[in-house]
C-alpha cells in the first residue's frame, strides 16, 4: 500500500484515511494541531501519549513523515540553544488539505483549548513549549 499523499484515488484514499485515523497516528495528529505552536518537539509528542512507548512514538511520527502527512523542521544552528529542541513537527499543506477534504480538522480548535486546559505539564514540557521554533518558511 502506498500511503503518500496525492498517489491516487479510490482505494488509496481510503487506504490513506484507514492510515490516518489508526488509534496512535490519529492522536500524534491532533496533539499536532493542538500544540500552541503547531509544531511540537518528540518529546512533547511523547509526553502527550504516556499509554505509548517513546520508540512507538518516534515510529509513528516517521510513518506519517513518510505518508506526506507531516514534515520535520529544524531549528537553524544559530538559534538554537543548548537544553532545548531544535526538531519538530507540523502537518504538510498536503497533509492539512487532506485532513480538512475529509472533515478531520472539525476539532482543532476545540483541541487548541483542551491542550490549554492541561494543567500537570511537568517542567520540561513547559520549557520545550517555550523553546524557539522555525519560522514557517524553515524546512
Amino acid at each position: 500500500m502506498s500511503t503518500r499523499l496525492g498517489t491516487g484515488e479510490g482505494t488509496q484514499t481510503r487506504e490513506l484515511l484507514h492510515f490516518v485515523t489508526q488509534e496512535t497516528r490519529f492522536a500524534l495528529l491532533n496533539n499536532v494541531l493542538q500544540h500552541p505552536e503547531g509544531m511540537p518537539s518528540m518529546y512533547e509528542l511523547e509526553q502527550l501519549n504516556p499509554s505509548v512507548s517513546d520508540a512507538t512514538v518516534y515510529k509513528h511520527v516517521q510513518k506519517l513523515i513518510e505518508a506526506g502527512l507531516l514534515e520535520e523542521v529544524t531549528l537553524p544552528d544559530d538559534r538554537r540553544r543548548q537544553g532545548y529542541p531544535w526538531k519538530f513537527y507540523r502537518l504538510t499543506e498536503e497533509g492539512r488539505a487532506f485532513l480538512e477534504e475529509h472533515n478531520l480538522l472539525a476539532a482543532e480548535e476545540t483541541l487548541e483549548r483542551l491542550y490549554e486546559s492541561i494543567t500537570d505539564r511537568p517542567e520540561k514540557m513547559v520549557k520545550y513549549e517555550n523553546a524557539p521554533r522555525p519560522d514557517v518558511d524553515d524546512a
